[in-house]
């Protein structure tokens, strides 16, 4: 996990200003230092609202903008990279092909928070391969689909995530049953899956505070309509309507590690006496969950399964942190790989001499 200080100086977003002017967090940055250039997205688009959280979350959370690599792959979503923390690292890669640049980096420095941007195109259709191999792998990373049904960059046509019945401005009707990205992650095991509307910023900005926390891959799946595109009556990807079908499973509340470190003695909460849930993150940080979904359990992957469909049935989009597993495997440990990052060890060690290479090829004969 990349090394990050938690939090903010006063654990709001607002500390100490810089000199009299903007707050700073604690590496005294402002969240203007988490920009990037000026976004070329159409007034109005759902990526632009959601790029604006991740500056947010990655500031208010502290992160060290040079352990930072954003990637992408093509699509409108895979534009928004540039959009936000500019003094990071970056790679734009080609289509669906994001994965792979994350399992690589992931791999070669821990100590790098990779951030890939995708987008519906990009993961459920071409993409979809590497998507699945990259969950399995649970690769160290946050995963940000951006969904808004429509293939944007060429003129509006379904993308796998359309739902049956949705209409194009044209008055063309999806007839595919539509992919659903969080059931596809929760059912091959990512370890957190949540499902958020850019038009819900709180909402959506605890739950990338809490992926930037957590230690593992974080999918955080986001409907972010298309005003261009679809945005009209007929379009199930309109704000209207998912401002209509989004339903929340639970208030939810990012606590972060330096102010749940003030009370170390407190007892955790598992919701059952009925008061708010608390599940706790790798840094130290928890989420505090007052249940609006009656008996959903994030932590029960079947019936998160069941819970999802069933909502899907009724027209009904559930949303928040919808699965989330604190101690599976990462890749790295998975592969035991050394604690010290790959991309800094010497060639001494990397570069087998002589005698192992004569050990291995004797292994072949």
């Amino acid at each position: 996990m990349a090394k990050i200080v938690s939090g903010n100086v006063a654990g709001t977003g607002k500390g100490r200003q810089a000199g009299g002017g903007d707050p700073v967090n604690r590496l005294g940055l402002t969240a203007r230092d988490y920009e990037g250039e000026k976004s070329t997205l159409c007034p109005g688009c759902g990526h632009e609202i959601a790029t604006k959280q991740i500056v947010r979350a990655l500031w208010e959370m502290s992160v060290e903008p040079y352990r930072i690599v954003k990637i992408s792959g093509i699509g409108c979503s895979s534009r928004t990279p540039s959009f936000f923390a500019g003094r990071a690292h970056g790679f734009n890669g080609i289509h669906g092909r994001m994965p792979g640049l994350a399992t690589g980096i992931a791999a070669a420095n821990r100590e790098l928070l990779p951030i890939g941007i995708s987008g519906d195109g990009d993961t459920a259709a071409i993409g979809i391969g590497q998507f699945i191999h990259l969950i399995r792998r649970n690769v160290r990373m946050i995963y940000v689909m951006e969904d808004n049904g429509v293939y944007s960059l060429t003129k509006g046509q379904f993308s796998p995530t359309a739902d049956i019945g949705s209409t194009l401005k044209d008055g063309s009707i999806n007839d595919q049953e539509p992919v659903d990205c969080c059931s596809l992650a929760i059912l091959l095991g990512c370890p957190y899956v949540a499902r958020s509307f850019s038009g819900d910023p709180v909402q959506l900005l605890a739950l990338l505070k809490g992926a930037i926390a957590h230690n593992g891959m974080a999918f955080v799946h986001v409907l972010s309509p298309c005003v261009t595109f679809n945005d009209h009556e007929g379009s199930t990807k309109s704000y209207k309507r998912i401002r209509e079908a989004a339903c929340p499973v639970h208030r939810i509340e990012f606590v972060p590690a330096e102010v749940a470190a003030k009370e170390p003695d407190r007892a955790r909460r598992d919701g059952r006496d009925g008061t708010p849930r608390e599940l706790h993150l790798a840094d130290g940080s928890f989420f505090r969950l007052d249940p609006l979904e009656e008996g959903y359990d994030p932590g029960d992957r079947a019936r998160a399964l069941e819970r999802i469909a069933a909502a899907a049935r009724d027209g009904r989009l559930l949303t928040g942190l919808l699965y989330y597993e604190p101690n599976r495997l990462d890749m790295n440990r998975m592969l035991n790989l050394v604690e010290e990052p790959l991309a800094n060890l010497p060639p001494g060690k990397t570069r087998p001499g002589r005698e192992v290479l004569d050990e291995i090829m004797q292994t072949f004969k």
